[in-house]
This record gives structure tokens, C-alpha cells and sequence, in this order.
């Protein structure tokens, strides 16, 4: 038995190996993974990017203290849209303090179709706005 088939002959155990015959020279060692890909980072929506499209809405719930103090206004919000299109973090802009939480909490229902930068999902930063009116 040469040294190459005694190689091939034995029963390997622990992590996952190669054996590679180079021209009678067996070369034993690990397998390998590539990498992940680096995490992507936000981006700010622009004309290249092919925008994200609300799919699910919810709307906000007007907190009773608002209501009873006859509070209105648009609250603005910064949200980071994720490449599966949930939202993945939501910041203030413009506050109506009363107002604000329940803004926050509707946007972070909200579901989108992906936005794509060369049909490639990716994660975008995009400004969103919350009127709060009194019927």
C-alpha cells in the first residue's frame, strides 16, 4: 500500500477535509467557507435606487391625551428600510411630542418591497411623514 492509498483508506474524523491526488502527492486540509459578505449599510434613497413601495400600512392610533388636548400636526420620521423591506429603525425629525410614539409604532408595522440598486436588494434610509388630524 502506497502512502496515497493509505490516505484514501483511512476514516477521517472531526472537520470536513479534502483529498486532492496531485500527481501521486495527496494534499490533506480543511474545507473552507468563503467569508460572509460584508453588512450592508443604509443608504439614502437616490435616483439610482429603485424605490421601496409601502405593502402593508398601519395606521397610527391617536393617543387620548392628544385627542383630548386636540393636538394635530405631521410628525416626521427617519426610517431605515431593510433588504427584506421591514423597518428596521425608525428616528424623530420633526416631533409633536404627544404624538410622536404613536408614530413611531405605526411606521414600525409597516412593510415595503425591497428597494434595488442594479436589481440587487438593498437597505435605504427615506423620510416618511405622519398626519395626525381630528375628524
Amino acid at each position: 500500500e502506497t502512502g496515497l492509498e493509505s490516505v484514501r483508506n483511512q476514516v477521517v474524523t472531526g472537520p470536513a477535509t479534502t483529498i486532492e491526488d496531485r500527481g501521486g502527492v495527496a494534499a490533506l486540509g480543511p474545507v473552507v467557507a468563503p467569508p460572509p459578505p460584508p453588512p450592508q449599510t443604509p443608504v439614502r434613497l437616490h435616483s439610482g435606487i429603485k424605490a421601496p413601495v409601502k405593502i402593508v400600512d398601519a395606521s397610527p392610533e391617536y393617543p387620548g391625551v392628544a385627542r383630548q388636548a386636540r393636538v394635530t400636526g405631521v410628525v416626521i420620521l427617519e426610517a431605515t428600510i431593510g433588504v427584506r423591506g421591514d423597518v428596521q429603525a425608525v428616528r424623530v425629525l420633526r416631533s409633536i411630542p404627544l404624538l410622536d410614539r404613536a408614530a413611531v409604532d405605526a411606521v414600525q408595522r409597516w412593510k415595503f418591497t425591497p428597494a434595488l440598486l442594479n436589481g440587487v436588494p438593498v437597505p435605504v434610509i427615506v423620510t416618511v411623514t405622519v398626519n395626525f388630524t381630528l375628524r
